[in-house]
């Protein structure tokens, strides 16, 4: 006879399965198998694993379609003030789970996809990642769209349908390759095509001066066809909608420039006109100036704003006939954020509009357009930035080219009346860069076009504000703002870590969902033994679930009770991977020293994909690589230390990895990483972060408390005064002894015997090109790492006298951050692999969702579930 189940058993199975009422399954599976029979053409003898994922997610999304057509409604009737994100990246991952979370239907599909004799984990496998982003930028726009529907805020995105997204990245003999990311072969059940709203977006041409105005004339027209994909609120009814644009070649394109027996080719040519949608660039914090992406700049902003304008002259509260002819009231129903400088062009188009097409003056044009924009920047980094060859506007768009030249004479007119006689200051803040190439600086452009200019995390608004746009911050002081980036707490917590939001909702209740504010009553249950040991139960099984994937995809057996040291990001040299791969080497060389002395266990897992034309960091992917092969089969390091490389990294996988990890590794050069969003979900994992004082990790050690996070390295003071006497990395290679040993052996060929002279690149670039000063941090990040290894040991053995950080443990011997230490006596740990966490338990629906209690610093611009340690 089984023993009776515990309260605690109880309250989980009801809140696990209690709410799914039998009508739901049932509603579910009649959906699933109407869907098959009648959407897929198939039956159960014949249908395919893909078939079934079809059929759920057109079943889920039936539940969503009722919303949908609601929530537009509403916003048609009621007439809110509409936010319009414009971005050229959306980086959404998969769109399954997130929506039964959302729904509150994920219990329901659970029981209903198994009473079908099929695994809802497999199905979900099955789904292709909306890889339409390259990192930051682009997932924080899919977290803000999660959010502001989850605010019920009358909220759309707008950007472009890639046909290819992201590069699916391949890792051959420890390089990348490259493969293309098809991700829409076999359709994208979530997305409705609206051909009754294609509209034209024009290029090239000449403009004609008229007694009429001036008219852009004899241009190429490119039809923008729009994809809307709905973007549930949690739990509030409301759906919004993210409209993404495919390039479309008119039926005319190039027939009337060629004779009959041209057709052929003609027809052939309108590929040229599709291509502006075909594929993402994928550089992260690199600028190249070529000319499909400045279409594809222009492109979505044309279209966009031709969409918005429609939209406000439809809409009147109250009305269904009236039509808006005036535009006063423009700003205030309509608001426009422009994610960094790509939607740019959106600032002189809307002038064009008005000026051209609505024949608004000058004046009340340049009012109205900048009251509507708002630009958030989202880095410092000199090569980022956008600076497009007038030479290329004059040619792809030349009525825009002749409208900035008038909106900088203006700026400059305005700049010499203050400033009478400061020449040198005129240059600094012209729209136009004289040196050289004359270039259109879109910083500049953004900035005076607009009413608010933010940065991503206080230290980086701060240097927006100090350094790179100094000039422009003392004239309006007031426009620069910050609105520290956050995460979606929908994706990153519930989706992901579903033990982990399960274990939180018993002790607070399910509000933090929206509002993660309420984590703080998690310091109630610090010296609570057994919530610490429920807590590092759930961590400990996400590590053997993720140890299992990585033996299974690797072929490299894990110790799940090894501390799993992750640093998952866009490779990039600021990022530092290189100072990670040095501290592996230096943890190798310790151990090869000395085999029998304790060393306590590491996973250390790196991720990331490099820009496909940025040598130093696919050299940096291939180095770790090379690092990983001596060191997973070396048999005197046997389990003590692993390295593996992710392939591929994504939003799917960093759903995997996320949950599993120990230790997150933020350790950009202080300075340099504008925010970081990663950081942010890593903590609300419970994983503890090792970093400098960069981009939002300053915030979250303010928030946590310093002590709480493994702080290292320079302060941005520090790097400047290093730049001022001028950094000599021979030094530390020359007082170190670990640091010399680790770089004689890359440069030796010690992890490229077939190739010794492999990574001279890199060692060279270390000595001599290092902007971002690996070496200067080493000594500093070594022995951090050193504090962490010392605090892993502490906690697994259940040793309360230790000290780390400086000060006592508490009576966890958890160094004071107890629920998100995860290293507690192995034999704690429950050794079986969960076919899946418990599901999250869905609360009463309502109409519209509270907004989340966040830091004064903070508005809804960054309430995307604003970041809060989890204690």
């Amino acid at each position: 006879m089984s023993r009776p189940l515990s309260d605690q058993e109880r309250r989980k199975q009801i809140s696990i399965r209690g709410i799914v009422g039998a009508e739901n399954v049932a509603e579910l599976k009649r959906g699933f198998n109407r869907h098959l029979h009648f959407t897929l053409v198939k039956d159960r003898n014949v249908a395919t694993p893909r078939d079934y994922y079809f059929a759920l997610a057109h079943t889920v999304r039936d539940h969503l379609v009722g919303r949908w057509i609601r929530t537009q409604q509403y916003y048609y009737e009621r007439d809110p003030k509409r936010i319009y994100y414009l971005s050229l990246e959306f980086y959404m991952g998969r769109t399954l789970q997130n929506t039964m979370i959302n729904l509150g239907l994920q219990n329901a599909c659970d029981e209903a996809v198994y009473q079908l004799g099929l695994d809802i984990e497999e199905l979900e496998e099955i789904e292709e990642d909306a890889g339409l982003g390259n990192g930051g930028l682009g997932r924080l726009a899919a977290c803000f769209l999660d959010s502001m529907a989850t605010l019920g805020l009358a909220a759309y995105g707008y950007g472009i349908r890639y046909e290819y997204g992201i590069f699916n990245q391949k890792i051959r003999n420890g390089w990348q390759v490259e493969e293309a990311d098809d991700w829409l072969r076999h359709g994208n059940p979530w997305e409705k095509a609206r051909p009754e709203y294609m509209l034209p977006v024009h290029f090239y041409g000449r403009v004609e001066h008229t007694a009429n105005g001036t008219k852009w004339v004899d241009t190429q027209v490119v039809l923008a066809l729009p994809y809307d994909t709905p973007v549930p609120g949690y739990m509030n009814n409301t759906v919004n909608t993210m409209r993404l644009w495919s390039a479309r070649a008119p039926n005319d394109f190039n027939l009337r420039d060629f004779n009959v027996g041209d057709y052929i080719q003609a027809v052939l040519d309108r590929n040229l006109a599709e291509n502006i949608s075909r594929v993402l660039y994928p550089n992260d914090n690199f600028f190249e100036g070529k000319e499909l992406r400045l279409k594809q700049e222009y492109f979505v902003v044309a279209a966009t704003l031709q969409d918005i304008i429609r939209r406000f002259k439809a809409s009147k509260f109250g009305s269904t006939e009236s039509v808006r002819t005036v535009f006063d009231s423009f700003p205030d129903q309509v608001a426009i954020q422009l994610n960094d400088t790509h939607p740019a062009m959106a600032i002189p188009e809307l002038m064009r509009i008005f000026v051209d097409i609505e024949k608004l003056p000058w004046s009340k044009a340049w009012d109205i357009t900048k009251r509507t924009f708002a630009y958030t920047n989202h880095t410092v980094l000199p090569e980022a930035l956008e600076r497009w060859p007038v030479d290329l506007v004059e040619k792809l768009l030349p009525r825009h080219l002749e409208i900035i030249y008038e909106i900088n004479q203006r700026h400059l007119d305005h700049i010499a009346s203050l400033f009478p006689n400061d020449v040198d200051r005129l240059r600094r803040m012209s729209l136009i860069e004289e040196g050289g190439t004359k270039r259109i600086n879109m910083a500049h452009l953004c900035i005076v076009g607009s009413h608010a200019v933010n940065g991503v995390a206080k230290i980086h608004s701060e240097i927006v504000k100090s350094e790179v746009f100094r000039d422009f911050a003392e004239l309006e002081p007031d426009k620069f703002q910050n609105k520290t980036n956050g995460i979606t707490p929908r994706r990153w917590l519930l989706l992901c870590n579903p033990g982990l939001a399960e274990l939180i909702a018993e002790k607070i209740g399910e509000d933090y969902v929206r509002d993660l504010s309420q984590l703080a009553k998690l310091h109630e249950f610090v010296d609570d033994d057994l919530f610490i040991r429920e807590v590092a139960k759930v961590k400990q099984e996400n590590k053997v679930k993720f140890a299992l994937y990585l033996e299974k995809e690797y072929g490299v057996k894990i110790n799940p009770s090894s501390m799993f040291d992750v640093h998952v990001k866009r490779i990039h040299e600021y990022k530092r991977q290189l100072m990670n791969c040095l501290h592996i080497i230096t943890m190798y060389n310790r151990i090869k020293r000395n085999p029998t002395k304790l060393f306590v266990p590491r996973t250390v897992i790196i991720g990331g994909k490099a820009a496909p034309g940025y040598h130093m960091a696919k050299m940096i992917i291939k180095l770790i690589n090379a690092v990983a092969q001596v060191v997973n089969n070396d048999p005197v390091v046997g389990s003590k230390l692993k390295v593996i490389f992710l392939e591929n990294y994504r939003v799917s996988l960093a759903e995997k990895v996320i949950p599993a990890t120990d230790l997150s590794e933020q350790i950009s050069t202080a300075g340099t990483e504008a925010s970081g969003t990663g950081n942010m979900k890593f903590m609300l994992n419970g994983a503890l972060t090792i970093g400098t004082m960069d981009g939002a990790n300053v915030e979250m050690a303010e928030e946590a408390g310093e002590e709480n996070l493994f702080i290292f390295g320079m302060r941005v003071e520090d790097v400047a005064e290093l730049d001022k006497d001028g950094y000599n990395a021979q030094q530390y290679y020359d007082r170190l002894p670990e640091l010399k040993q680790a770089v004689d052996q890359i440069r030796s060929g010690f992890f490229s015997s077939d190739e010794p002279d492999l990574f001279r690149d890199v060692v060279d670039m270390l000595f001599h090109h290092d902007r971002f000063k690996v070496f200067a941090d080493y000594e500093a990040y070594v022995k951090c790492q050193e504090k962490v290894s010392e605090l892993y040991l502490v906690s697994a053995r259940g040793d309360r006298e230790g000290v780390c950080c400086g000060r006592p443990h508490n009576s966890t011997g958890l160094c004071g951050w107890a629920p998100t230490a995860t290293a507690l006596p192995p034999s704690l740990f429950s050794r079986r692999t969960p076919k899946r966490g418990p599901r999250w338990s869905s609360g009463t629906s309502q109409l519209q969702a509270s907004s989340p209690a966040t830091a004064p610093s903070r508005s809804t611009h960054g309430t995307s579930g604003t970041w809060s340690p989890p204690t």
